[in-house]
């Protein structure tokens, strides 16, 4: 019997387990025994609660068949024992999964501050990467005008960043 939750089992009966032969590497013992488990569990077939059996058929998971059946071959470990049991838990875990109802999304709107905030940076990164390259006489009368301070105290920081690049292109303007 695999407990799903205090209200919801699965008869043994519903589950078909069948011991395979593993892939990979692992020697001579490898092709002798047949430790991997292939799960079968027919959705539709078992005695599920009908909430658990459309969830299950709606999800678009790899390991659950058109026909409505859910495979899961577990061969990580050596023996067959713990196989089994990996199998069985990562079904419970599967049907688990759709148990749980997700919250719907609200969509938001950022807040106006952040929106300023966003386009003075855009603003600020533009005038930024038009004054790099060659210097042109309208950006000249643009630094002699002090227009691209920032009278924002929050961005200061920006101007203290170019403040020696700033001082070679006043340097360049003196000797024109």
């Amino acid at each position: 019997m695999l407990e799903i939750s205090r209200n919801v089992q699965i008869p043994d009966d519903e589950i078909e387990l069948t011991a395979i032969r593993a892939q990979g590497s692992g020697g001579q013992n490898v092709n002798k025994v047949s430790s991997a488990i292939h799960l079968r569990f027919d959705i539709h077939a078992s005695s599920l609660p009908d909430f658990y059996k459309e969830r299950l058929l709606a999800m678009s998971d790899a390991r659950i068949s058109q026909d409505g059946v859910v495979v899961i071959k577990a061969q990580q470990f050596r023996t067959q024992e713990k196989n089994r049991a990996d199998a069985l838990d990562r079904l419970r875990e599967l049907i688990q999964s759709v148990a749980k109802v997700q919250k719907t999304r609200r969509a938001t709107r950022p807040t106006r501050s952040s929106h300023r905030k966003r386009m003075d940076k855009k603003t600020q990164r533009g005038k930024t990467k038009s004054l790099r390259g060659k210097v042109r006489k309208n950006q000249i009368e643009y630094l002699k005008s002090e227009d691209h301070i920032v009278s924002n105290p929050a961005y200061n920081w920006a101007h203290a960043a170019f403040a020696p690049w700033k001082r070679t292109v006043h340097a360049w303007i003196r000797l024109c």
